[in-house]
């Protein structure tokens, strides 16, 4: 039984690595939906279920457009800097 605790404290005390590849952003849309649900959840008068899904996916839609358009912006500022 100690071994599987440590085991346990382990994982929380060692970073996961991460990559900086395209593959690895795909970690980013739990993130997101997490936040586009709780804000939501938050902000919204009424939760009814159908209104809430419609406006979560609207949220979230936006949020990953808005951060693809500013990746793809600072790759090409990037790519002119060492140019």
């Amino acid at each position: 039984m100690l071994i599987i605790a440590d085991f346990v404290m382990a994982t929380f005390t060692t970073p996961e690595k991460i990559g900086a590849n395209p593959q690895s952003m795909l970690w980013l849309l739990p993130l997101v939906a997490a936040i586009a649900i709780v804000y939501k959840a938050t902000k919204l008068p009424e939760i009814k279920a159908v209104n809430f899904l419609k406006e979560v996916v609207i949220l979230f839609g936006s949020i990953i457009i808005f951060m693809s358009i500013t990746a793809l912006v600072l790759c090409a500022f990037a790519w002119l800097i060492t140019e």
